[in-house]
């Protein structure tokens, strides 16, 4: 989530918007000055081990029963597109 926020609010709630980004519930937050840009603040970057946790986190969760075809075509009969028809009102 991104957020642009003047500074004068900024400096209100720096605390706030520093966890937020720590924590990545934020990504990126612009400061302005009287309207125009002035900082871009971003989350830091992920470290090696933080970068590995996310990879791969799902493995061995899924369980496919062996005796499934997931090659075999779900559905058999006709297609409508096949005859001609594209959509139905």
């Amino acid at each position: 989530m991104e957020i642009t926020i003047a500074a004068s609010e900024f400096k209100a709630k720096c605390l706030d918007i520093l966890r937020r980004l720590g924590e990545r519930r934020l990504s990126r937050v612009t400061i302005t000055h009287r309207g125009s840009p002035v900082a871009v603040m971003t989350a830091p970057p992920l470290s090696d081990e933080e970068s590995r946790s996310v990879i791969g986190s799902m493995a061995g969760t899924v369980w496919i029963d062996p005796e499934l075809d997931l090659t075999r075509p779900v559905f058999d009969g006709d297609m409508e597109a096949e005859k001609g028809i594209l959509y139905r009102e």
